[in-house]
């Protein structure tokens, strides 16, 4: 597969050298040249396969000829070690569990098959990658969890400094070994741009080899596509006409949904939800797309003011506003709502929601006041005890804690405080 920039200025390279680089020299994102659909009769024997054959055969188009077929086998069984159960919840609502793999967000399975990649990719080079990533929240953990002890592959975790939950915060600051995090005075905004700027600076490009593991990379965003799948086996023959509710901040995961779509997945529409950073809902309502710095809520992972991905989706639909409306919509709530979403789910559905899945929920409920008919889906992206502070006083009652998070509660913090991009780019150097 060929990849281009969106930015329209860089050459054109393949999986291996988009994977590796992260980012176009021209800044721009990475974009397959073609999607191919799959047959329709894929989708209609897909409760046949097993989720590992669903997700080599969505995939394959995209990581070829680089990583050869047997290869990717390999990668892929290893990346989907674990379940993703849909729950339902009432007769127009269910939930997706993307919380099951070992650091219980569901960005495990993009951080796991991006790790195989490259370490595929670099198991016959001497050099050493550094793996530069931002994190609001989940990313960080999946990512160091994804490339602990990765042969040739140094990893270096920025997160914004009392705006992740203490059990995200332990899970990327307790690993040591090839793994390093850097404790940032600002937001999550000010964590990407310093890592934008650091791929730009050539004084720094020039001594090392330097990656993103963020959804701007191919090999963390593409694989979030066989959540889709995995949801649609589940419950094609139950129900018509399904729709997901996506919680959203960098957009990578509502933008591989899309994916999936393009690939012939048959799903009527998407939903973005939006906490109150909320560019794309403002968007869908103007037409004029305005990023604006992030805000502090109880949905952190969803505290982006200038999504990476929407770039993507707008190129998905050749940046036709009406063509893209069509198959988007979006609402936003505030942590008052999500508070209350969180409550009612518990009270009415007897489950606890994290407050990303509540905010997914929310925009289930939205959308089915004026389609009745659809089954919505949302995607409940982090696992509840992550965010233990807020769950407990919203629904008042203790949640045990699970295998994963126990076994990093009580590892020492060992993190790095910094507070600009000079600061960043010394500590890379040294």
């Amino acid at each position: 597969m060929i990849y281009y920039s969106l930015n329209k200025n860089s050459e054109n390279t393949s999986f291996k050298d988009a994977v590796v680089k992260g980012l176009a020299p021209d800044k721009g994102l990475y974009f397959p040249e073609s999607i191919t659909p799959l047959p329709k009769s894929f989708f209609d024997n897909i409760d046949n396969l097993s989720y590992s054959e669903i997700a080599f055969e969505a995939i394959k188009q995209f990581v070829s000829p680089e990583i050869p077929e047997n290869v990717l086998k390999t990668i892929v069984e290893e990346t989907l070690s674990f379940d993703f159960p849909v729950v339902q919840l009432n007769d127009n609502i269910s939930t997706l569990e993307l919380f099951h793999g070992p650091t219980m967000a569901f960005k495990d399975v993009g951080a796991r098959f991006m790790a195989r990649c490259l370490g595929y990719f670099n198991k016959e080079n001497t050099n050493e990658v550094t793996v530069l990533v931002a994190t609001s929240g989940d990313t960080g953990g999946a990512v160091a969890n994804g490339f602990l002890g990765v042969k040739g592959v140094n990893v270096v975790i920025l997160y914004p400094s009392g705006k992740v939950s203490d059990i995200q915060e332990m899970q990327l600051t307790t690993l040591g070994q090839n793994i390093k995090a850097l404790e940032v005075d600002g937001t999550f905004d000010d964590c990407q741009a310093m890592v934008k700027t650091a791929f730009l600076d050539e004084s720094l490009t020039s001594k090392m080899q330097l990656t993103s593991a963020n959804s701007i990379n191919v090999a963390r965003w593409l694989p979030q596509l066989f959540y889709f799948m995995f949801a649609y086996k589940q419950l094609h023959n139950k129900h018509e006409n399904i729709v997901f509710s996506v919680p959203s901040g960098n957009f990578g995961n509502v933008c591989a949904g899309m994916m999936a779509q393009q690939l012939g997945l048959p799903i009527k529409h998407f939903i973005a939800s939006n906490n109150e950073n909320n560019v794309v809902t403002r968007y869908l309502q103007s037409e004029t797309y305005e990023p604006k710095p992030s805000v502090q809520t109880i949905s952190n992972a969803m505290d982006v003011g200038a999504p990476s991905n929407f770039i993507r989706i707008q190129e998905i639909y050749k940046n036709n506003f009406e063509g893209l409306k069509e198959n988007l919509s979006s609402y936003s709530f505030s942590d008052n709502e999500t508070r209350e979403a969180m409550l009612e789910i518990f009270n009415d559905c007897n489950y606890v929601a994290d407050p990303h899945g509540a905010v997914g929920y929310l925009g289930s409920k939205a959308y089915l006041k004026e389609n009745p008919n659809a089954h919505c889906v949302f995607l409940e992206t982090a696992h509840p005890t992550k965010f233990l502070d807020v769950v407990e006083e919203v629904i008042k009652e203790k949640q045990p804690l699970p295998e994963q998070i126990q076994s990093v509660m009580g590892g020492k913090k060992v993190a790095i405080s910094i507070a600009t991009y000079e600061d960043l780019k010394g500590f890379l150097l040294n």
